[in-house]
Order: C-alpha cells, then sequence, then structure tokens
C-alpha cells in the first residue's frame, strides 16, 4: 500500500472514533438527563403522595352508625329475697326454767303442738295463793250476805237504825266486788300457767331453737343469755308457699301488674327456674333507693325452698320497638351533658344533647335528640370538636353494632297481655296461697 492510502485510512479510522465517542457521550448524557427527569417526578409524586395523605391523616377516621330500633322484649334481672309465707319468733311469756324441749331444728308442726315446757315455781305459788284469796273473798262474801239478810229483817223496827241496814248492805256488795276481783286474778295467773307449754301458732317448721334443758327465760323476754339480750325460743315458719320480694328500679315499675311474673333461680338450683306471680306492691319508691318493693308469691308444697334464700328474679315485659337506642360507646359524657357526635352530609361532626333512658346491657334508650336518619358516630374520641371534619371508614366486623344487629321486628302484642300498667285500683292481689 502507497504511503497516502496508508495516511488516507488512519484519517477514516480517526474519525470514526471520534464519531463513536460523540455517540456514547450523547447516550450517556441522555440517560443521566433520563435519570434526572425521573428522579424529579418520583420525588415530585412522593411529595404529592405523602402530602395527600398528611392531609387525610390530618382529618379524623370515624365508623358511623345509626339508631337501632328498641327491643321487642325488656328482660330485667333483680336481687329478690325469699321470706315465708308466715314466720314467727316465739318467745316467753312466763318466767322459769325450760323444763324439756320437743320439738328440734326442721321438725314439722302442727298447730298447737307442744315445743317445749318452761318450769315456773315462783308462778304456781302464785297461783296458789290466788285461789286461796278468792276462797277468803267468798268466805267473806257469804257472810256478808248473811249478815245483811239479818239486819234486812230486823229493818222498820226499833232494834236497828236504817242507817246499820245500809251499811251492811253495802258491805256485802263491797265483799261480792271483792270476790270478782279475786276470781280475775285467778284466771290471769291461769291464764300465765298456760304459757308454761310453749306451742306451735300454725303448721309449719321449726327453723330456730335456741332453747334448751335448764335455760332460764323471762318472761316477754325470750333467751336471756349473759349479756343481757334475749332471744326468741323457737321460730315456725309456714312454707307452703313463699313471699319474694323484690326492689324494682322506678325505670322499670311501669312493667307492675296484677300479670306480671317473674322467673326465679336460686344457687341450690343452678338447672331450675321457679315461676312467681304477682301478689302486692308498695305503690311507693323508697327515697334513698328510688326503687319499690313488689311482692310475687310461689307455691312450695314440696319444701325445696327455705325462707330467707337469695334469688334472682328475671322479669320479661314487652318493650317498645317505636323508641331508639344506641351503642353505649357512642354517648359522650362532657360538661355540657350527655351528647352525641352526628354526620351531616359534607362529613362535618355535630355534637347533639341527647337524653338517655333505659341501659338494656350494650345499648342505651335514646328519649329525644336524634333521629333514624342520623348517622353517630360509633366510637367518638374525647377530643372530637363540634364541626370537625372525619373521614368515615369501614365498620369492623363483630364491635360496631349497625341496624342489622337490631332486634327483630316487633310481633303484635295483645293488649289483654300487656304487663307495663299499674293496676288500676292499686289494691294487691288476693292471697291465693293463704291456707
Amino acid at each position: 500500500m502507497s504511503p497516502e492510502h496508508e495516511k488516507t485510512a488512519g484519517t477514516d479510522a480517526t474519525a470514526q472514533s471520534a464519531r463513536k465517542r460523540k455517540m456514547w457521550l450523547a447516550i450517556a448524557a441522555g440517560v443521566a438527563g433520563f435519570l434526572a427527569v425521573s428522579g424529579i417526578v418520583q420525588r415530585h409524586s412522593s411529595y404529592v403522595k405523602l402530602a395527600n395523605e398528611t392531609r387525610q391523616s390530618a382529618v379524623p377516621a370515624v365508623q358511623i352508625t345509626y339508631p337501632l330500633p328498641g327491643p321487642d322484649e325488656r328482660t330485667l334481672s333483680l336481687p329478690a329475697n325469699i321470706a315465708a309465707w308466715y314466720q314467727a319468733p316465739i318467745y316467753a311469756q312466763v318466767s322459769g326454767y325450760v323444763k324439756m324441749w320437743y320439738k328440734d331444728f326442721g321438725a314439722r308442726v302442727k298447730t298447737g303442738d307442744v315445743l317445749a315446757i318452761i318450769d315456773t315455781p315462783g308462778l304456781d305459788a302464785q297461783y296458789a295463793t290466788a285461789q286461796a284469796n278468792l276462797n277468803v273473798a267468798a268466805a267473806r262474801y257469804k257472810l256478808a250476805q248473811i249478815t245483811a239478810k239479818r239486819w234486812k229483817a230486823l229493818q222498820g223496827t226499833q232494834a236497828v237504825s236504817q242507817q246499820e241496814v245500809d251499811v251492811q248492805a253495802a258491805n256485802a256488795e263491797a265483799q261480792q266486788a271483792q270476790v270478782e276481783a279475786a276470781q280475775h286474778e285467778v284466771e290471769r295467773f291461769a291464764a300465765l300457767e298456760g304459757f308454761k307449754k310453749i306451742v306451735a301458732p300454725f303448721d309449719g317448721v321449726v327453723t330456730t331453737r335456741l332453747a334448751d334443758v335448764g335455760d332460764y327465760v323471762n318472761a316477754g323476754r325470750g333467751d336471756v343469755t349473759s349479756q343481757g339480750n334475749a332471744t326468741e325460743l323457737f321460730s315456725v315458719a309456714d312454707v307452703h308457699a313463699m313471699r319474694v320480694f323484690v326492689a324494682v328500679p322506678q325505670d322499670y315499675a311501669d312493667i307492675i301488674s296484677p300479670r306480671l311474673e317473674a322467673e326465679l333461680s336460686v344457687p341450690q338450683y343452678p338447672d331450675r327456674r321457679f315461676k312467681a306471680r304477682f301478689l302486692a306492691t308498695a305503690t311507693a319508691f323508697n327515697p334513698n333507693t328510688r326503687t319499690v318493693t313488689t311482692e310475687l308469691v310461689l307455691d312450695n308444697k314440696t319444701g325445696e325452698l327455705w325462707p330467707n334464700s337469695y334469688a334472682t328474679a328475671t322479669f320479661h315485659a314487652p318493650g317498645d320497638p317505636n323508641e331508639l337506642a344506641l351503642p353505649l360507646g357512642s354517648i359522650l359524657f362532657r360538661a355540657e351533658g350527655t351528647q352525641v357526635a352526628v354526620v351531616d352530609d359534607t362529613n362535618h361532626v355535630h355534637l347533639i344533647s341527647v337524653q338517655v333512658g333505659t341501659n338494656y346491657g350494650q345499648t342505651i334508650q335514646i328519649r329525644n335528640g336524634v333521629k333514624k336518619t342520623d348517622r353517630i358516630v360509633a366510637s367518638p374520641s374525647a377530643g372530637l370538636l363540634d364541626g370537625q371534619e372525619v373521614r368515615i371508614v369501614k365498620d369492623t366486623p363483630g364491635y360496631t353494632p349497625t341496624q342489622k344487629a337490631a332486634a327483630p321486628p316487633a310481633k303484635p302484642v295483645n293488649p289483654n297481655d300487656d304487663t307495663r300498667a299499674m293496676p288500676e285500683d292499686n289494691r294487691p292481689m288476693p292471697e291465693s296461697g293463704g291456707r
């Protein structure tokens, strides 16, 4: 190859190499530009996303619920006390020592059965003295009658004066009065002698025996202990039927009526339920507890229930489906009173004062302040402000009560079965459990 050709070939190679370098530089510059633009776009997108998230986070997220219809049936469980149909503590009416007792705890007794006998030597002596005084008074009266008759026979003669006749007649009358007084004294001690026998006042069960042989008892004061306190000798309870006393709160007083019934459960029979029916009500509230004492009755022919037992009385009364209720968690208790947070169409909160009523457990009755269509914040925070914007999120399954969780539609209620009215005449039911 000639030198000219070699020079030309070298020049072409150099030019080609320069073009390649320029191409690679252009490619590198393009890649760098692309990366720079891509980074700027990505940072701007992240900034926009962060700004949106910040704005969303600044708006509180809330779950909403709607007012629920009231329950078809109201269930109320209250503590109750079971008492005997009749229960009598028996004290001694005479002073003396217990000679013998004949009925122990749990003994079934009939009216007039002897429970114990009291030895009263002092009373016996007084009774004998009263009888002797009666005999003396009777003898004096007899003598006075004879004397008065003799003086009466001499009346009108010069042997006696009229004054003396009248004195003897008056003396006979006075002696007659003495006989009557002595007779009453004998009868009084005879009655006391009858109290030497402690007897059952009615058919029932002996629930207490605090008398033992040799115990000293005081008249009208029972068994006197070393501290001077008086206790009964026996207690007898008639348990053929039982009285049940329940303190019904004022909020539920409208369920009381002659048709009221209750299911009783007692600790010793956890799987059994006893039916009690209405007997009477006090028709007045206790000023301290705002409850009314209501008396129920149930048969106890088998004697399974014992006096002074604790029980739980469960009442069932028809509800009002037109009333509204809200979950307890949706209620705000503030200085302004009881409030709920209502969300309007623009997702802004308005704090509305409401009046609450009966507590149903998980929900509470709302007497006024809200409508069925109001959107209520289910669990408002303490810092929620009136007029604040909120963001509504989906309900948490199982935690947020909704209208789907409300009671089924109310069944038609028979007016004759409605137990929400107080008795019209306020008279107690007949004591059908009486003997």
